[in-house]
């Protein structure tokens, strides 16, 4: 056999009847290495998202990053360094009402630009997508890829905005994880300086790594690693942008998933 989509097709020739049966074939080839397991994890993961509505995966509300359509692109900017990302509801003043989403690289060159004050966010904004909670994710996922859109701001029942949800969100439930460009994949390189105040850390480094390079006394007691540490502080199990104080430094969470921290900005308080 060729690939593993040949084998799949061998396998599925014991026409199982329902999800359940299927489900239990190919975990049963994956287990004897007829179905890779990267490509099961792929096929298990779209049968879930046929299954999820977008409300299973939505970033709520309150832990969105928004833009307030009244402010200049120097009073801004920081907030879109700090957070990352690359597209961005706005908001009038003093309200949650979303009027539009606003695109980090369309506003790059008002930076340096001496004009800037002439800046009028409304000219460059984008229309905002909607959609409800219970829309299914695989329906989703085909309307993004039929459209050329990237986030869909939800509503809830009463047509209030519950959260926002992105064709990478729903694609990590597919593939896993996707990385960005802050992650970090060499295992060596734990700890990455931005600036004497400022470092990027990978949430798998070891606490006495942690403490010897910052000369710090952080507890490794009960948790191995800085992220265990830091969600144990946080109570649960924290989204991007979510900030916690442990001693002298500010944690900010990068990237998570469901299991476990897995990049984190870290800021020296003192």
């Amino acid at each position: 056999m060729n690939n593993w989509l040949q084998r799949l097709f061998d396998i599925l020739q014991a026409e199982p009847k329902d999800k359940q049966e299927l489900m239990a074939i190919l975990e049963d080839a994956s287990q004897r290495h007829l179905l890779d397991s990267e490509a099961f994890q792929m096929i298990k993961g779209v049968l879930q998202v046929a299954e999820m509505q977008v409300r299973d995966i939505m970033v709520p509300y309150a832990q969105m990053v928004v833009i307030e359509d009244h402010l200049t692109p120097r009073e801004f900017i920081p907030k879109i360094i700090e957070s990352a990302h690359s597209r961005f509801p706005v908001v009038k003043k003093d309200s949650d009402e979303i009027i539009g989403l606003l695109l980090a690289k369309d506003i790059l060159r008002f930076y340096f630009n001496e004009n800037a004050h002439h800046f009028d966010m409304h000219d460059i904004l984008y229309p905002a997508t909607y959609v409800p909670e219970s829309k299914r994710l695989d329906v989703l996922l085909k309307e993004f890829r039929l459209n050329y859109n990237h986030m869909a701001i939800v509503t809830d029942e009463y047509g209030a905005t519950a959260g926002l949800v992105t064709i990478e969100d729903i694609l990590e439930e597919i593939v896993g994880d996707i990385e960005d460009e802050h992650y970090v994949d060499d295992d060596a390189t734990y700890i990455r300086e931005f600036n004497e105040k400022q470092y990027i850390i990978q949430g798998l480094t070891p606490i006495e790594r942690f403490n010897n390079y910052f000369n710090s006394k952080l507890s490794d007691k009960d948790f191995d690693t800085i992220g265990g540490l830091v969600a144990q502080k946080f109570g649960h199990l924290p989204k991007r942008s979510e900030t916690i104080e442990i001693d002298k430094f500010q944690f900010n969470v990068l990237h998570s998933d469901k299991r476990r921290i897995r990049l984190l900005r870290v800021n020296l308080t003192q």
